[in-house]
């Protein structure tokens, strides 16, 4: 029996960010500023990028901050949350060199 699917391999990597929901871009509008973390997720469909998710956090700690957690009845907007990007490794690179300013000092991890 021939095989229905072909798998096709290549090399990807994934770049992990670290922040706050409560971190924001652009100007204060009416309704605020448009979360960070929704920007870089736009900005990496724009460039390409394979997959693009934000990831919440319950308990934990980022760039030797306090640890913080979700409280019972009101969500922390310090508590970090993750946007992980899979992509091509060239891709990823060029994403950190192209959009340093959207990343600033954000803690970042390369795979």
């Amino acid at each position: 029996m021939p095989d229905l699917f072909t798998v096709q391999h290549r090399e990807v990597g994934m770049l992990r960010i670290y922040l706050k929901p409560s971190d924001k871009i652009g100007p204060r509008r009416f309704w605020g500023a448009k979360p960070l973390y929704r920007e870089l997720i736009r900005t990496a469909k724009a460039d390409g990028i394979i997959n693009a998710v934000a990831q919440n956090t319950h308990y934990g700690f980022s760039n030797h901050e306090p640890i913080r957690e979700n409280g019972s009845e009101i969500a922390d907007p310090h508590l970090t949350i993750c946007v992980e990007l899979v992509g091509d490794r060239d891709q990823l690179d060029l994403f950190c060199r192209r959009h340093g300013d959207l990343l600033g000092d954000k803690v970042i991890v390369y795979n």
